[in-house]
């Protein structure tokens, strides 16, 4: 019920808190069209979406992924198209896959307004992408099934022969897990990190089709822990299941929490490269960060001037992993083929 409740009012606060964010410009956009891909789910996106349109009178026509292949198809498609681009911009949920496509050279440096206030991890050097909104990997714990003193505190907890057949992951080939697992290999190196996902295999991790999934699963009892999004935990939370949030690694001596954030980027030879810049500018700002933040989705700001105060943990307020999201891209090939052989099947 806090889940549907929240929903309603982060539809309705979108409007109010984004309206007239996003004014004509001073090149009379009002009334043109923008085309977005969006790899973030439809029900977080389109409300946000549909605001701009209605503030500027720009024609938003997006385009979301689905659940089972995460950014991967929307990302493909982009490559396909690239004779001919039909997307101006790429609303990504999460980093590898757009970092992926600037180093195929498929997309344009732009410069948004708010582009100063972020962190450096958090966007490209050569202006191509652009980091806000992250969610943190952690590990999503069902309080009756998992005593208190044997809850997990890191991800090599997946591998306890304690919880064999117990645990759950989505496939580590698409959306935030395949960047973790990116991540992962890029910190650890080749051997010790497809020695985790075998010993994560061995230990008959269920492997599902996404992180909902994984939130769920926990939420109601058929998996004692698993690897998911905040977002998708905060929904379990928030529906009243017996679950808690751990986030993994968090002590300063261990690997840390990842945190990974959407991504903008402006596609090279996007058809409607003014308004996509334009777009950007309002999604890359506070008042999203505001939204995004306040709404189911939970998200965590990270523009230095979004004073909101987040509903989960952020990298402020717990040890976060140190991340070279370029390095765990230039990995990623390398990486997939490993787990497409260990977990294409499952």
């Amino acid at each position: 019920m806090l889940r549907l409740a929240r929903s309603l009012a982060f539809a309705s606060a979108v409007m109010l808190l984004l309206s007239g964010c996003g004014s004509e410009g001073t090149d009379g956009s009002r009334g043109r069209e923008v085309i977005v891909y969006s790899a973030l789910d439809r029900e977080f996106a389109q409300p946000i979406l549909e605001a701009y349109q209605k503030d500027t009178g720009t024609a938003v026509l997006a385009k979301f992924d689905v659940e089972s292949t995460k950014t991967v198809g929307l990302t493909n498609l982009i490559v396909t198209e690239a004779p001919a681009p039909r997307c101006d911009l790429f609303w990504n949920n999460e980093i590898i896959n757009t970092i992926r496509l600037k180093d195929k050279g498929l997309l344009a440096p732009f410069q948004p307004v708010h582009a100063a206030d972020l962190p450096d991890t958090f966007k490209a050097k050569d202006g191509t992408w652009y980091g806000f909104a992250a969610r943190a990997r952690i590990l999503i714990v069902n309080t009756k099934v998992v005593p208190e003193a044997e809850r997990p505190k890191g991800i090599a907890d997946l591998l306890d022969p304690k919880w064999k057949g117990k645990i759950g992951i989505a496939k580590p080939l698409f959306g935030t897990t395949a960047t973790q697992a990116a991540c992962l290999f890029a910190a650890w190196g080749d051997e010790p990190a497809q020695r985790f996902f075998k010993d994560l295999k061995a230990n008959d991790a269920q492997v599902l089709s996404g992180n909902k999934q994984v939130a769920t699963g926990v939420g109601s009892g058929q998996l004692a822990f698993g690897l998911t999004d905040t977002d998708d935990a905060m929904g379990e939370v928030e529906a009243g299941n017996p679950v808690a949030i751990v986030y993994p690694d968090r002590q300063p001596d261990q690997l840390g929490t990842l945190f990974i954030p959407n991504t903008l980027a402006l596609i090279k030879g996007a058809p409607h490269a003014a308004a996509a810049g334009k777009l950007a500018d309002y999604l890359l700002s506070p008042e999203v960060e505001t939204a995004l933040a306040n709404g189911p989705s939970a998200q965590i700001p990270l523009l230095k001037n979004t004073s909101v105060s987040a509903r989960v943990e952020t990298p402020r307020t717990v040890h976060a992993m140190q991340v070279d999201f370029e390095a765990a891209a230039r990995v990623w090939d390398k990486a997939a083929a490993f787990l497409t052989a260990e977990f294409a099947g499952g």
